[in-house]
């Protein structure tokens, strides 16, 4: 396999500089985003970027979130380790990642297959054995393994999906941004015994989250 450089440093810096003064605390969060190594989820015409605070193109018209976003929506969910959890929309496999490090088993879906083929060899070569993925529909969710203590969807859809909420476990965190295709609020949802308990988290901008409970094509 060939050797990657290490951005050990750049992760340093990301850490130091635009989490840790936007007030991420989670000491798990910020060592898991000091460790992955970021630049394997951008392309290399672009991996001088791959640190910097903003988010970047993976092709099909899909982004890398900006490092901040994605601390700020992991703290959210709260992981302890144990959970099991769903991510819609695998994207470059950046966020998943995160997710296969603080949480006991990913289950992630990506409506377009070339970007899910892509992630699933660059998790693979990085160790990853604890995700499962499919190519599929998100706004849908992934009955068969749920419910989930923790769902994060990383596109913007107009509504929250149903299926999603039915999916979600006792005590489990949702986490969504809703609003319409230029602006939305990133909203945190926890069943309490079948009480969906909504939080906004504040202001976000995503790509659109396509399917059938979502926006059409």
């Amino acid at each position: 396999m060939a050797e990657f450089p290490d951005y050990y440093l750049a992760r340093k810096k990301m850490v130091e500089t635009q989490l840790i003064p936007r007030g991420i605390t989670d000491q798990r969060v910020l060592s898991v985003m000091g460790k992955i190594p970021r630049d394997r989820f951008v392309d290399e015409a672009i991996v001088g970027e791959a640190y910097n605070d903003h988010p970047l193109p993976i092709g099909h018209k899909q982004t890398i979130s900006q490092p901040y976003i994605v601390a700020l929506m992991t703290e959210a969910l709260e992981l302890a380790g144990v959970e099991s959890t769903l991510e819609i929309g695998t994207g470059s496999g950046y966020q998943t990642a995160i997710l296969a490090e603080l949480s006991a088993k990913v289950y992630t879906i990506e409506r377009i297959r070339a970007l899910m083929v892509k992630a699933r060899q660059t998790l693979h070569e990085l160790g990853y054995n604890n995700i499962l993925f499919k190519a599929f529909d998100g706004t849908l969710g992934w009955k068969e393994y749920s419910p989930y203590d923790a769902i994060i969807v990383t596109a913007g859809a107009p509504k929250i999906p149903q299926p999603l909420l039915e999916q979600l476990a006792e005590g489990g965190r949702l986490l969504i941004p809703v609003g319409n295709k230029y602006t939305q609020e990133l909203i945190r949802v926890t069943n309490k015994k079948g009480n969906y308990i909504k939080e906004n988290l504040g202001g976000c901008r995503f790509v659109d989250l396509i399917g059938v409970h979502g926006w059409k094509e």
